[in-house]
């Protein structure tokens, strides 16, 4: 399971997993569109629509089936198989991955700019959906390492 925290002094949500597979299956689903279309969306349907420009200052595009609008961003960090960082949606985005003894830490961050961004963040739902989202994450990665 996802573990999540809140860090209201520095407008950070937070999220911890441990997944049984390796940095570089982990850092893949994270970065090709195909595998990103399979696991995005928090309500588990596939992606509608889901493009990368895998590169600084590349952006991203993601459309879901209709019940919400669009994802999009642009990469800032790209260290293939442990960290991207990116902006989307006024916030950034840091994926963290690390490797031990046959399983990935992931730590996911979302840095808000201000208290009321992040108390925005929360009241639609972006902790709860994410931790969702990253479920989603686990069970594709996990299921193909098996």
């Amino acid at each position: 399971m996802t573990r999540m925290t809140i860090d209201h002094d520095t407008f950070t949500i937070t999220f911890q997993r441990t997944l049984r597979t390796s940095l570089d299956d982990v850092f893949d689903a994270w970065t090709q569109p195909e595998q990103l279309a399979q696991w995005w969306d928090p309500t588990g349907a596939r992606l509608a629509k889901c493009t990368v420009d895998l590169r600084v200052s590349g952006a991203f595009h993601f459309e879901n089936q209709g019940h919400g609008p669009p994802f999009q961003g642009v990469y800032r960090v790209i260290e293939r198989p442990t960290k991207l960082v990116f902006e989307a949606l006024g916030a950034v985005g840091t994926v963290t991955l690390e490797a031990g003894g046959g399983t990935t830490h992931m730590q996911v961050s979302i840095r808000c700019s201000s208290a009321e961004h992040l108390a925005q963040f929360v009241k639609v739902g972006v902790d709860v959906n994410t931790a969702r989202t990253l479920d989603h994450l686990a069970a594709h990665v996990e299921s193909k390492a098996a």
